[in-house]
């Protein structure tokens, strides 16, 4: 820790959603930094306000009152840096308020340099609206009136590798300049866009841009067929959102003026903070945030870090849309009751309709937690085809759109490989017991091997992300302390087996006992195990499973406990499911009455 930053001992982080804005305060204590409180109040970007400071001055505010510290002065200007106890020495913000970034991208081929302009995109924090390339199925017309309709904050341009064909890229070009489309915020201005294609190309996007769009020329995203390089494309990102969409958004201008460091989109704090603790740990980690309209999912593994927005699957908003998209059957199968359809479908349009209402009855809850499990099955599918390795990708070539077509990259997200899983999101974060977090994610993802799971106690990791910057120490110690919940370990072979057959047998040894387990296809056990404790577990899977090592062979490690303790799930991968709603009730019934989890 630097000098500087062993100044900072009472901060002030910010979350300006597009609803809530999330306040928190982190003091240095005798024991570490600690959360010291945390106040929330509606987000104030929009009529009659048009001013966002006003809603952080709000939930500042409740801090106050929670916290009993003086932070704004009498002019309810933030008292920075601190005066004796008044006051913060640091204060930081996100923001994903007004919609968040939102962005168009262009490619030549859709599965290639359109993916991975998504993917630079995705990285930086941004909503990706639509991606445009040569090969999607709209005609140029069309292609012109959707960048008109849209009005994305600003366009990542991609397509070509380096030294290839400039005709493809003028092409793409004709199309933005025939839509000369109009940004979200500030009329009067250019749209941004980021030209991130052949780099030989560039006088040809200046020509035809130049007086259309400010243009701003960063590395190729795709420079070969087998690589791909998003850094400064990122970076130009997260410039422009400072300078162009934060400088016009309402309030934000006088908020850019108070902060420590810039602010930054919610979703890229979030991934700043993943990528923290996939480093600290030396573990590969999936986070997923479930909300409203979206749902984002983040994975580090072996190092490569990604980022996905499934804008179509969430919890109120868009609950019709992971209806339509996954089938009523689907959210009915989760259900450990039976139910009627008809009534299901009233009960998700309903909350649709009233996104602000939560569960009344046990019912209205597992049915939200049923529909959630879809959301989130949906969404991984979503990551997992975007989370590729493009060095796998050898038969595609940019800068032949007739040879593009068959797209072979390696996945990188391999649950097999998953060390942690962190939920976050109020259906998983505010679940009645913790042990139905740990259920939804288990069942959803349908978690392989060892994997040890977790929930973000209050959302506290798009601001713990942002402090990061100026202080990691910091926010480290409080995302281990105060907003990670460690909901235990789940342990979950892969392969099939007839009902009732012998799935493992695992021998769990806690401080100087020592207990024989065996499970059958079928099973779902708990066994307790405090927040914390640690437990050696020995696994001898059957033949037909593998649990880690290979098919029929042991493993032997440590697992920690927490709030479910360890699951030991024999349940089978992939999950058996019946054509019979009532045969689904029965095995979801046996898993809830397994995990101790409130029927009535």
């Amino acid at each position: 820790m630097t000098k500087d930053t062993e100044k900072l001992e009472v901060m002030l982080a910010t979350d300006c959603g597009s609803t809530t804005t999330k306040a928190i305060l982190v003091v240095k204590t005798a024991e570490g930094y600690r959360l010291a409180g945390r106040g929330e109040a509606p987000t104030t970007v929009e009529a009659p306000f048009d001013d966002v400071t006003v809603g952080v001055k709000n939930a500042v505010e409740e801090l106050e009152d929670i916290t009993g510290r003086r932070l704004l002065d009498e002019n309810r200007n933030l008292i920075c840096p601190r005066k004796g106890e008044d006051g913060v020495d640091a204060y930081f913000s996100t923001s994903s308020a007004g919609g968040g970034l939102q962005m168009a991208c262009t490619g030549i081929v859709g599965s290639i340099s359109g993916a991975s302009a998504e993917r630079a995109a995705l990285g930086a924090g941004a909503i990706v609206i639509d991606t445009i390339s040569l090969d999607d199925p709209r005609e140029n017309y069309e292609r012109i009136e959707r960048l008109r309709h849209i009005r994305p904050d600003m366009i990542l341009m991609a397509g070509g590798t380096n030294g290839g064909s400039r005709r493809h890229v003028e092409m793409i070009s004709e199309i933005i300049r025939a839509a000369k489309p109009q940004p979200r915020f500030g009329q009067g201005f250019n749209l941004p866009v980021i030209f991130s294609g052949n780099t030989e190309a560039r006088d040809v996007v200046e020509d035809m841009l130049g007086g259309v769009c400010s243009i701003r020329n960063v590395n190729n995203v795709r420079p070969d067929l087998n690589r791909e390089d998003v850094a400064e494309a990122r970076q130009a990102i997260h410039d422009l959102f400072l300078e162009h969409v934060m400088q016009q958004a309402p309030g934000y201008p006088k908020l850019m003026e108070i902060t420590s460091a810039d602010i930054m989109p919610t979703p890229t704090a979030v991934g700043i903070i993943i990528q923290e603790v996939a480093r600290e740990r030396h573990q590969n980690v999936l986070a997923v945030d479930i909300g409203g309209a979206t749902t984002d999912v983040f994975s580090v593994f072996g190092g490569h870090f990604h980022r996905t927005v499934s804008a179509n699957y969430g919890m109120s908003y868009s609950l019709c849309n992971v209806m339509a998209e996954s089938g009523v059957d689907n959210i009915l199968r989760w259900l450990p009751f039976k139910f009627d359809v008809k009534v299901l479908r009233d009960i998700l349009r309903n909350k649709m309709i009233r996104p602000t209402t939560i569960p009344e009855t046990k019912e209205e809850l597992y049915i939200e937690q049923a529909a959630a499990r879809e959301a989130l099955r949906l969404s991984l599918i979503h990551h997992r085809s975007l989370a590729v390795d493009v060095a796998a990708n050898q038969k595609d070539a940019d800068s032949d759109i007739g040879s593009a077509l068959d797209n072979d990259q390696s996945v990188l997200v391999d649950l097999m490989k998953l060390d942690l899983c962190i939920g976050s999101g109020g259906v998983l974060s505010h679940a009645p017991d913790r042990t139905q977090s740990a259920l939804m994610m288990l069942d959803a993802f349908q978690l392989e091997g060892v994997t040890q799971l977790a929930v973000d106690s209050i959302f506290m990791m798009p601001q713990l992300g942002v402090m990061s910057q100026l202080n990691p120490e910091a926010a480290k110690e409080v995302f281990a302390k105060d907003c990670m919940i460690v909901l235990g370990t789940a342990i979950a072979p892969v392969g099939t087996a007839k009902e009732g057959a012998k799935v493992m047998d695992v021998l769990v040894k806690i401080d100087d006992r020592e207990e024989k387990i065996t499970i059958k296809s079928g099973d779902l056990l708990r066994v307790p195990l405090p927040t914390g404790k640690k437990a050696r577990v020995q696994i001898f899977p059957t033949r037909r499973f593998n649990v880690g090592k290979g098919y029929g062979k042991p493993m032997e490690t440590e697992v920690i406990g927490g709030v479910a303790g360890i699951l030991l799930d024999g349940r089978c991968r992939p999950l058996v499911f019946d054509n019979d709603q009532t045969m689904n009730a029965a095995r979801r019934l046996k898993d809830y009455k397994a995990l101790s989890l409130p029927l009535e």
